[in-house]
């Protein structure tokens, strides 16, 4: 536990850092597509270290992060069209003031600097700090050089973007988050089949957010969508698909290779050491986005889309998690194989089908894939400050299809909760990608 502590102290002390000295574009005036970047970096650091921020907290926040930015733009755009009357509940949007004169970067950095006190207000002191931090310096080189009156006005419709944005986000069931998700009381379904916690952890003798998949969705008509077939019939029998799915992963982390406990360290993502799967995501985006040198027009498009499809990914997959409420491959293995036998990795404290990162990839898949076309090699560097080698892939498929895999070479998730997550959140990613973004 004190290792724990010290690892977590060195990462808050890394991020106040790195608030007090911005990349290297610093010294000229940063863009508005630099600046939204930058702003989304330090979300993710702040997703690290706020207690809360599990997986589908993680998501939400981005899904409106995303719309923010993105509705901030459009008054400002030749070519963006709003997303009022296309997400589930948005019916309005502030709108400029015909004819004035507005900074794009300056409005940007307005409603992001608001929206990260609403979705990560309840972060700690160090939170806290490097947010106030961040605020100042960037406001400060954002005005530079623009005169006071159009930085009123930009500044005052930022905010009010972001501030009907957030009204929106209160009612979708995904508002507020006690004891860190956990429940204080649940009636636990029962059978052989079922979930039974994989924690000694006293706040983990109950699921991670049973209600989750009840909460308002984007841009899916509801959490039930794209639902999966179901895993296969629980059996202990050696002849049976269950059990020979079992063995599969028994197997595979008891011999697992060098690369393969490597592509599970990588797509780990856990909560409070990293920013989490949808973090991970959202870093692939800003990374592939500075690569290519987006203009604003594309950056809001795609963070408003990846946004959306992470957090309706993961609204339909604790949907099917607490449909089905499956026994975990550690559970199963233990009390039928070999009861000696641990994971990799350590077991999140939910159901296991279907996969949450293998739907959340899935979707994050269609998106970019959509976006940049099929067959886009890139690099991901997102564990670099943490250790972790750079990953190549010459296309989001692929790094889907391994993000899910990791899974199983963690020890965490039967093949059946892989496969059948990548598919959902391809579903998932599908209705995303119908939005009419453009004119």
């Amino acid at each position: 536990m004190r290792s724990f502590a010290r690892m977590l102290a060195a990462l808050a002390v890394a991020m106040l850092a790195w608030c007090a000295v911005l990349p290297a574009q610093a010294a000229a005036r940063p863009t508005s597509q630099e600046m939204l970047r930058d702003w989304y970096y330090l979300m993710n650091e702040l997703v690290r270290h706020t207690a809360t921020y599990s997986p589908p907290v993680a998501s939400r926040s981005f899904g409106y992060l995303g719309v923010t930015a993105f509705e901030a733009a459009v008054g400002g755009s030749d070519s963006l069209v709003s997303l009022v009357g296309q997400l589930q509940g948005h019916t309005s949007v502030p709108q400029r003031e015909p004819g004035a004169i507005y900074d794009e970067a300056v409005v940007t950095s307005a409603a992001m600097s608001d929206a990260i006190v609403y979705y990560f207000g309840n972060t700690g002191p160090t939170g806290q700090r490097a947010i106030r931090a961040a605020q100042k310096k960037w406001r400060s080189m954002v005005i530079d050089g623009v005169p006071e009156d159009v930085v009123a006005r930009s500044e005052t419709f930022g905010k009010a973007v972001a501030a009907s944005i957030h009204e929106w986000s209160m009612d979708d069931g995904g508002a507020t988050v006690t004891n860190m998700g956990f429940p204080e009381q649940l009636d636990l379904p029962a059978g052989e089949d079922k979930w039974v916690p994989t924690s000694a952890i006293r706040q983990q003798q109950l699921p991670l957010l049973p209600g989750w998949g009840n909460n308002r969705t984007f841009a899916t008509p509801s959490g039930s969508t794209c639902g999966t077939p179901g895993n296969p019939p629980y059996s202990t029998e050696p002849g049976s698909q269950f059990y020979q799915e079992a063995i599969e992963v028994y197997e595979t982390a008891k011999s697992a290779t060098p690369e393969q406990i490597a592509i599970a360290r990588f797509w780990s993502d856990d909560p409070m050491l990293s920013m989490t799967p949808p973090g991970h995501w959202i870093s692939i985006a800003l990374q592939v986005a500075e690569q290519a040198d987006l203009s604003l027009d594309d950056t809001v498009d795609l963070l408003a889309r990846m946004g959306v499809a992470m957090s309706d990914a993961f609204v339909g997959c604790w949907h099917d998690k607490y449909a089905f409420n499956l026994i975990r491959p550690v559970t199963y293995i233990k009390k039928v194989v070999d009861p000696k036998w641990e994971p990799i990795l350590n077991t999140p404290p939910f159901p296991e089908y279907p996969s949450g990162h293998s739907t959340v990839s899935g979707a994050m898949d269609a998106v970019l894939t959509a976006f940049f076309g099929d067959n886009y090699a890139f690099e991901d560097k997102t564990g670099s400050p943490d250790g972790r080698n750079p990953r190549s892939f010459k296309s989001f498929r692929a790094a889907a299809d391994e993000a899910g895999i990791s899974r199983m070479y963690g020890g965490i998730h039967f093949r059946s909760a892989i496969v059948d997550g990548l598919e959902q959140g391809r579903c998932i990613g599908g209705y995303t990608n119908k939005l009419r973004t453009r004119r």
